[in-house]
């Protein structure tokens, strides 16, 4: 696809999500919906964890940084605030989804301090889930649990150690990206969704899965939460361990999946139901094009970036964006959410459309720079 024509994709696929969240912020103000039934983001479904509020106000901050409405900065100011709360929210381990789409947008916008002490503050709080015993963050599930899911949130404590110069914050967000590189990645760049601690000990005794095919499979987004992860690690520390890492998720997400660029839910699920999880593409695309930025090999970036781009014109085509779908209140279609409890499978789900969002101002910004 020439350079332009994807411009121009990603041109129509803003339009339209800037109608689609007007009218769920106007329709449903001030509710935070997580994925969708048969394309409706209203509904009684099942959470299983609120870990997806800042995504909506992500996204709003998103579409004020390409449409310089003021509009669209008082919504996001607004459902930002509704957040704020969270700060000081001990039974998750994704602060970093919470607050670094939303408060740390507002902050590098403004400058302003207090809006900081709010990310700082989350950062501290994510913090307080170390385990000595084993080195690592613990996930909502129990204190012995380890999610890949926490390398997309660590980089909050990374932040407020920096932000403020406190050693053990940094040692703590150090320990957590060694320990998930050691006992969830594998030899070939596939990662396991969850590790199980002896909470005494902190021994490693097992690989594990909520959301994957089998505990030894390849569960797509969470090797997509890797490959992003892994990233923003090095992007704070500069330790090669992180990069090298990164690279191997993101060359295996690249042998393993259709020249389309869109995984299943787990590549190792034979003859699955569902061929896509687009959710899992847009986390890739976005890490690709941050991974190209990173990487000092030039044919790397050059694979990383090109990749990237190819899931992005898979996206903004009609099978994924729903412009075509009437009625449908989301962006990206082909979603799934929890394989295993039947929630969110082939809808919209709230983190897809955000870092689809996210990978096209990351493109849009390098069409203006060249």
């Amino acid at each position: 696809m020439k350079p332009s024509d994807l411009h121009n994709r990603c041109s129509t696929a803003f339009a339209f999500a800037e109608k689609q969240l007007r009218r769920l912020i106007t329709t449903h103000p001030d509710f935070f919906p997580m994925y969708t039934v048969n394309g409706k983001w209203k509904h009684e479904g099942e959470a299983w964890t609120n870990w997806c509020e800042g995504f909506l106000a992500g996204q709003l901050w998103l579409l004020y940084g390409h449409n310089k409405n003021d509009w669209w900065r008082a919504q996001a100011e607004h459902y930002s605030r509704l957040l704020e709360h969270r700060k000081h929210d001990r039974n998750v381990h994704d602060l970093g989804f919470l607050f670094f789409s939303t408060w740390k947008r507002w902050f590098d916008l403004t400058g302003e301090e207090e809006i900081n002490q709010v990310v700082i503050a989350a950062g501290r709080t994510l913090a307080l889930r170390f385990q000595e015993q084993g080195k690592y963050l613990c996930s909502f599930v129990a204190p012995e649990s380890l999610f890949i899911d926490i390398m997309m949130n660590v980089g909050i404590i990374f932040y407020a150690a920096q932000q403020t110069h406190d050693e053990k914050l940094w040692r703590i967000a150090n320990e957590h990206c060694l320990t998930t590189r050691k006992y969830l990645v594998r030899g070939d760049g596939s990662v396991a969704h969850e590790g199980i601690f002896d909470r005494n000990t902190g021994e490693f005794l097992r690989q594990s899965t909520h959301q994957g095919w089998r505990d030894d499979s390849s569960w797509a987004r969470g090797l997509a939460w890797a490959l992003y992860g892994f990233g923003t690690a090095y992007s704070f520390t500069h330790d090669a361990r992180y990069l090298q890492t990164a690279e191997a998720c993101a060359n295996f997400y690249i042998e393993r999946t259709p020249s389309h660029g869109i995984p299943p839910n787990d590549w190792d699920e034979p003859h699955p139901k569902m061929p896509y999880e687009s959710s899992a593409a847009a986390i890739a695309a976005g890490g690709m094009w941050n991974l190209a930025k990173l990487t000092s090999d030039a044919t790397h970036a050059r694979r990383y970036r090109d990749y990237a781009l190819r899931i992005l014109a898979s996206l903004t085509s009609s099978e994924f964006l729903a412009m075509d779908t009437p009625g449908w209140e989301g962006i990206l279609k082909h979603g799934i959410y929890h394989w295993r409890k039947n929630l969110g499978v082939d809808e919209s789900v709230m983190w897809g459309d955000y870092f689809f969002l996210e990978a096209l101002a990351k493109v849009e910004s390098g069409f203006v720079d060249g």
